[in-house]
This record gives C-alpha cells, sequence and structure tokens, in this order.
C-alpha cells in the first residue's frame, strides 16, 4: 500500500483504499431523531445490526436546544423511562408570555400551542446521553468523535457513509497524523444530522428531493445557560416574549426557562429571513437582557456556557421527499419542527421511530430500495396533521408582519382551526437581505462583561475546540464574491449573522478589504451555510470531534 505521507503524487492518498464495516442499518447522528431510530430498530429485532456515528466528542456535546420537551414520543418509544431522571429535568409549570415595547411590557394570553401542562423543561444534550445509553445497552454501536463525511452510493443507490480523514493540513495535505477514513455500510442509511445536515443538503440536491415544495425557511437559535441565586429561581418556569428589540417586520422572540439545579436558559431566536444586512441576531440577543422587565431575572446570576444552532422554521409545505434509494432522511434533516409549539424533538423522534418500523419491514422483507412506506407512516401518524394544522402561521409573520401575523395565527388557530383552504408559501432566507445603501446601519452597544458580553468571550465557554491544522470547513465557491458581492453590495453580513466571529473583514480602513476566516470558532450553527446572499459559502464537515463540547445543562 502506498504511504501517504512520503508518496511523491500530491493526490495519491486520495485513492488510498479505505477499511470498511458491514451494518444492516448505519445512522448519521446522535440526535433524538437518529437514537429513537436506532432504539426502534433493536426493539422490534435485536438481530438488526445499528451503527451510529456521531461527530460531536461524545453523545449530546453537540446538542442544543431550549428545551421544553413534549413527552409524546419519549414515552411511546420507552414507556417504562422517567423523564424527570435525567439531570435538570423538571416538569414545566407557570407559563407567561410578554410582549415587549423599548421601556414596557405586557402580559398575553399564552398561545394554545405554547401551553405546557404536561411537558418538562430539560436539558435536551442530557436527554440526548440517556437515549445514548439506552441504545448502547439494546447493542446498537455508537461511534463519538467521527464525523460522517461522504456520501457512498452505488448505481444511484445510498450503500452508506464515509467517515472523514484525520491528519490533513491546512494546505490540503497528508501529515505525519493522517489516518484514512472508514467506510461504513449499510443496507439502510438514516440521515439524521440535524437541521440543515451537510450530507442531507447533498442528498436534497442530488436526488431532487425538494422539489415541488417551498424553500425551506430557518431561524438562529442563539442561547445562554445561566446559574441562578435559588432565591430567584423557579423550577418549571417557561417564559417567551415577542416584540423589542426586533423592528415589526422581523420575526422572532426569547424564551426563559428554569431547569432543576438553580440553571436558567436563556434563548434568542431570529428568522433568517431578515432585511437589514447590519443586522445582527447575537448583538439583539444581548441588549435584549437590558430590558427593565427582563434584567431582573438575570439579577446574582453567572453565565456558564453559550451556544448557537439553525432551526428549521418552514414547517409542512418545506417539507422535501424523504427517501431515496437505501436512506431516509428524518427529524430536523427533514424539518420536522413545530414552530409555533416552539417544540422539535417530539416529532424528530417519532419520525425516526416511523423510520425504523419501515426499515425493520424492509429487511424482513423483499429489501426494495425506496423505502416507500416510510413517508406513508409518517402520513398515518400524529406527526402530519400536527404540522398541517400549524403550516400558515409562520409564512403569516413573513407576509403580514408582526401584527398581521400576530392576526393570522389567531384566525387559524381559533376560525379555521388549521383547516384554511390555501396554505401559505415560503421564501429561502438569503433571497431577502437588502443592499446596504437602502439600510440604516445599527448602532449596538458595548458589552459591559456581566449582563451582556462579546462573542469571543462567549465562544470561549462554548468549549469550541477543532484542531488548528486542517483545511478550513468554511469555504467559498468563489473567493472574488466575498468582495465583490458580500462587503460591496452588502457590507459583508456574514461578519454580523455569524454569532461566533468567524469572518472578519480586514483591510476596510485602507480600502483593501478582505475576507478572514477563522474557522477554529464556528460553533456549528450552520447560519452562514443558510444566510449568505449568493449561497457561496459552503459549511462542509470538520475533523471529528471539533466544533462546541457542551455540557449537561444545554
Amino acid at each position: 500500500m502506498t504511504d501517504p505521507t512520503t508518496d511523491t503524487s500530491d493526490n495519491a492518498w486520495r485513492t488510498t483504499p479505505r477499511e470498511s464495516m458491514a451494518f444492516d442499518v448505519v445512522v448519521v447522528g446522535a440526535g433524538p431523531a437518529g437514537l429513537a431510530a436506532a432504539i426502534r430498530l433493536k426493539q422490534l429485532n435485536s438481530e438488526i445490526s445499528v451503527c451510529v456515528v456521531e461527530k460531536a466528542s461524545e453523545v449530546g456535546a453537540h446538542i442544543l436546544s431550549g428545551c421544553v420537551l413534549e413527552p409524546r414520543a419519549f414515552a411511546e418509544l420507552l414507556p417504562e423511562a422517567n423523564i424527570t431522571d435525567i439531570e435538570f429535568s423538571v416538569p414545566a409549570g407557570d407559563d407567561r408570555f410578554l410582549f415587549l415595547t423599548e421601556k414596557s411590557s405586557y402580559k398575553m394570553p399564552t398561545p394554545p400551542q405554547m401551553h405546557n401542562h404536561g411537558n418538562y423543561v430539560v436539558s435536551l444534550g442530557n436527554v440526548v446521553r440517556f437515549l445514548g445509553a439506552q441504545a448502547e445497552a439494546l447493542g446498537v454501536e455508537i461511534y463519538p468523535g467521527f464525523a460522517a463525511a461522504e456520501i457512498l452510493t452505488e448505481a444511484g443507490r445510498v450503500i452508506g457513509v464515509a467517515t472523514g480523514d484525520m491528519g490533513i493540513g491546512k494546505e490540503g495535505q497528508p501529515t505525519e497524523l493522517f489516518q484514512r477514513g472508514m467506510e461504513l455500510h449499510a443496507t439502510y442509511t438514516v440521515f439524521a444530522e440535524g437541521c440543515r445536515g451537510s450530507l442531507g443538503k447533498q442528498l436534497i440536491a442530488t436526488y431532487g428531493l425538494n422539489q415541488g415544495v417551498d424553500p425551506q425557511t430557518y431561524g438562529i437559535g442563539i442561547k445562554e445557560l445561566w446559574e441562578v441565586p435559588a432565591a430567584n429561581h423557579h423550577p418549571g418556569m417557561v417564559m417567551h416574549s415577542i416584540g423589542w428589540p426586533m423592528d415589526r417586520k422581523t420575526y422572532g422572540g426569547s424564551f426563559l426557562y428554569h431547569l432543576g439545579g438553580n440553571l436558567m436558559a436563556y434563548g434568542f431566536v431570529v428568522g433568517l429571513d431578515y432585511e437589514n444586512p447590519y443586522f445582527s441576531p447575537f448583538e439583539e440577543m444581548q441588549r435584549f437582557k437590558t430590558h427593565p422587565a427582563i434584567r431582573p431575572f438575570f439579577e446574582g446570576a453567572k453565565r456558564i456556557s453559550y451556544g448557537a444552532r439553525a432551526l428549521n422554521e418552514g414547517g409542512f409545505q418545506s417539507i422535501p421527499k424523504l427517501i431515496v434509494p437505501g436512506g431516509v432522511l428524518v427529524g430536523c434533516e427533514a424539518g420536522f419542527l413545530n414552530v409555533p409549539k416552539i417544540k422539535g424533538t417530539h416529532t424528530a423522534m417519532k419520525s425516526g421511530m416511523l423510520a425504523a418500523e419501515a426499515i425493520a419491514d424492509a429487511l424482513a422483507g423483499a429489501k426494495p430500495d425506496l423505502l416507500e412506506d416510510f413517508p406513508t407512516k409518517i402520513r398515518a401518524s400524529w406527526l402530519w396533521p400536527e404540522l398541517e394544522s400549524v403550516r400558515n402561521i409562520r409564512p403569516g409573520f413573513a407576509k403580514f408582519g408582526l401584527f398581521g401575523g400576530l392576526m393570522n395565527a389567531a384566525f387559524e388557530t381559533y376560525i379555521t382551526r388549521g383547516k384554511s383552504p390555501w396554505t401559505l408559501n415560503n421564501h429561502a432566507d438569503n433571497t431577502t437581505l437588502k443592499p446596504a445603501a437602502q439600510s440604516t446601519p445599527i448602532a449596538y452597544p458595548k458589552p459591559d462583561g456581566k449582563l451582556t458580553f462579546d462573542r469571543l468571550s462567549s465562544v470561549f465557554i462554548s468549549n469550541t475546540n477543532h484542531e488548528e491544522n486542517q483545511p478550513a470547513h468554511l469555504t467559498l465557491r468563489n473567493p472574488d464574491v466575498a468582495i465583490s458581492v458580500n462587503w460591496a453590495q452588502y457590507r459583508s453580513p456574514e461578519t454580523r449573522y455569524c454569532p461566533a466571529g468567524v469572518y472578519e473583514i480586514i483591510g476596510a480602513d485602507t480600502q483593501n478589504p478582505r475576507l478572514q476566516i477563522n474557522a477554529q470558532n464556528c460553533v456549528h450553527c450552520k447560519t452562514c451555510d443558510i444566510k449568505d446572499p449568493t449561497q457561496n459559502i459552503n459549511w462542509v464537515t470538520p475533523e471529528g470531534s471539533g466544533g462546541p463540547n457542551y455540557p449537561g445543562g444545554m
């Protein structure tokens, strides 16, 4: 075998054979959907060999969510399990819903979709760690720290995935640490990478899975975990807000959830269809905490972790075709988030369970290339009507603005009850930015380091780390576009929508601007891959174990 570190051919290493392992099913992503699929497969047939590959250093390390968990799918999957046995999980209690102006707050009726009686405030990372342990106890093989970087196909059929090569230097050549990736072959592959998964994106494009459906639309969720004094801690409290600091055209809002262990999860979500290129979701998230009705929640508290993640907001009308020969899309890979409910874990888990049932049936029979029973099962389950009934609420805010969106939501909820004879459309988020010349710059206050913070100190407590000597996983299809389009027309919005300070313009003061990419800061939120005006930024998988390492509680 050729030694790639000594061979004189620059690309000989690319053809070095990879070792392989074979399974009945390979699951890409150890999130709620992927682990639910793995567990259900083993429940149905303990002889099915199942492998889960996860790019994070450990199961749960990349999981970021609110999270108020609706237990329906969890209880269906593990009826004997008790959610409150999972660390920091508490029953949801007091529901609060506020409308904010710059100086005032107004308590509003909680929309019926957001009533949380019977739900649980949880650390989704800890829920996933629990599911991982359940899966391993059933015989599922889980490989954290290995990023699925390539889809393997044969005659148009997906036959598994390959993990990324390790030890490739910044210049794209092997180092002394080089290690070829592993091929994981499978009869069926479940793609459960979460929102805007890098392999899922390729599948959707290659097989045309989004033909005939609306473009997917997204939000960015930015989250901080705080430890609060016992006197200010109210386990199970669930509070949401809309309004200030955003204008009436920009969709979004906040959440404050009190978990167990004196922990408070604070998050801010912004729809990525916003128009002003000077808008910064991170800065909006910081200044929100200065509101007189919000600041008291943080008194005496200490910020202990930070993270960000994109989330699907397209809903029912943006769900792509779910099957390809040899593979299925589940969870947020397919966009099963219920936006008005602000919940997607239960739908993600249910989709994974239904995929497992379809796969188990196929493995027991003639093993057809297309798992056509899976979309049939989805449509026959409670998941489908749940998403269909709220399909017009999120696009109503894009079409009518804040107050018109609220009126439309009330109409859809109380009058037509989700059965309107029309369906509002979604649009691609990268098309909505206005040129900088037509937009108003926004002056954000400087952080004080106690209540409000800068991006770099925030990234520090996300425990983000990447092997420095590796090719940047944030790539430009055409490097010139970063200046000729993004800078010239929009004044480089990537320097503002990225919540981790990855993108930086150097030399603007000397009229010689260039884009610097600080890939080591990336928290894997995928916002740049979504919002870039010309889709010139392409997020690809870095080496396994890279990225954030979120602790329990996040």
